[in-house]
């Protein structure tokens, strides 16, 4: 059997079996198990067990549930509550200021958790009745929280970098680096078309009438809900970044330091670390599990070299580097409407990188652009993550319709910044060289 006639095989079976509702990791493990035995027999079986042990060996992905347990502690502790409304008293007063105001949260809770689910399921709770109650258009509302939540995937401490700095045999601390100047260029590009939209269209997003807006001395007065997070943002990314600590070292400092924080709010109960430790647990092994059957997955490609044969069947498209870069992104694109970011960076990634390095592409600024499309996959129709996470949040008159409607301009927004990271590398690499040379 030919490796063409296999991949279709594999493909068109992974899609249907994905359409049937299936979890994602018993789609890939079981495609990857019942492949391989079909090639190779039962010995062929043994070839997933070193690329198994060796995921499991790996020390730096320990550092995935801290910084997760560190999110969930700030969100359950209140902290995010009073960022929001710290904001809100700020900007409220600007047509289209609460949407912004949920983009800079958004934004800072990513850089607190790592994850988009957080920041989009707390916004979720927090900020959509808030925009609503004020007439804000659900859809305007909705779409905002999904691109501000799915930051979590750039803006350092961020998951998919830890993952990418494993599969990619990559700094870690280099690519949180690299991340971080593309995340806050989205942000702002966010806020930058909330704001023009409101000012087009006041009635998509009208500013707090006067009477709720409140004095200059208590908006400096709810800054102080700033600091704590403030404090251990930079202590995290700060200690990575300047070499301070390693990766695991900078995760267990901003755990605990989550923990001071909601102590000192008199909100840390054994209850909320039960939670916390439970929901940290359950996520990492989703992540892990995911991980083991891509690799699963990936093995019949190693054992068929297919390596070899895509990166051939690349170079004789005769595209040229730049033809095969938009070709990756294209295909991270497609693949991110049906499968989760952990998934397609192992099954993509092991094929892609070779050719990337032998292009003379700097691998860390591709890894930065595959976690900027793995933002457009959480948001994109019909499986984008972000969208199931607000339909669990929304008022019964949002529809699962509205939620694909109001995505839209975000992934326009997300794709225009995609090409300018492309057509200017340095604005991920410039910090990367600045800190690390």
């Amino acid at each position: 059997m030919s490796m063409g006639l296999i991949t279709v095989l594999m493909f068109a079976l992974l899609l249907l079996m994905l359409a049937t509702g299936l979890p994602v990791v018993f789609v890939i493990g079981s495609i990857g198990i019942i492949f391989s035995f079909f090639l190779w027999g039962a010995g062929g079986l043994s070839m997933m067990i070193y690329p198994t042990y060796g995921l499991m060996n790996v020390f730096i992905l320990s550092a995935i549930p801290l910084f997760i347990f560190m999110g969930l502690i700030l969100q359950k502790s209140g902290i995010a509550d009073e960022m929001f409304e710290a904001i809100y008293k700020w900007a409220g007063g600007l047509r289209g200021g609460l949407g912004a105001g949920t983009v800079i949260v958004c934004a800072i809770i990513a850089s607190m958790v790592g994850i988009s689910g957080a920041a989009t399921v707390t916004m979720g709770l927090i900020a959509l009745p808030a925009m609503l109650k004020r007439n804000y258009s659900k859809h305007l509302a909705t779409g905002t929280i999904q691109a501000g939540g799915a930051l979590g995937l750039l803006i350092p401490p961020s998951i998919p970098f830890l993952v990418y700095a494993f599969v990619a045999r990559e700094s870690a601390a280099k690519l949180f680096a690299s991340g971080l100047l593309p995340g806050l260029l989205l942000a702002s590009m966010y806020i930058i078309y909330i704001l023009v939209r409101a000012y087009l269209q006041p009635e998509l997003a009208p500013a707090l009438p006067v009477e709720e807006r409140v004095s200059l001395r208590e908006k400096f007065r709810c800054l102080g809900a700033l600091i704590l997070p403030a404090l251990i943002i930079f202590s995290v990314i700060g200690c990575v970044i300047f070499g301070i600590t390693t990766i695991i070292e900078a995760s267990v400092i901003g755990a605990i330091g989550a923990l001071i924080a909601a102590a000192t709010r008199r909100k840390l109960t054994w209850t909320m670390v039960r939670e916390s430790l439970h929901k940290s647990a359950s996520v990492t092994a989703m992540v892990m599990w995911i991980a083991l059957a891509a690799v699963c997955f990936g093995a019949i490609y190693t054992g068929l070299g297919a390596s070899d044969l895509v990166q051939s069947a690349l170079a004789s498209m005769g595209l040229g580097k730049w033809g095969v870069l938009i070709f990756m992104q294209l295909s991270f694109f497609f693949l991110g409407m049906f499968l989760d970011d952990t998934a397609i960076m192992f099954l993509t990634i092991p094929l892609y990188l070779p050719i990337v390095k032998a292009f003379g592409f700097d691998p860390i600024w591709f890894g930065t652009l595959f976690v900027i499309n793995m933002q457009m996959a959480f948001i994109t129709p019909p499986y984008g993550l972000n969208l199931f996470y607000m339909k669990g949040v929304v008022p019964p008159g949002i529809s699962m319709g509205d939620l694909y409607r109001s995505v839209i301009p975000f992934i326009v927004i997300q794709a225009i910044g995609l090409a300018i990271v492309m057509i200017f590398p340095e604005i991920a690499l410039w910090l990367p060289r600045v800190l690390f040379n």
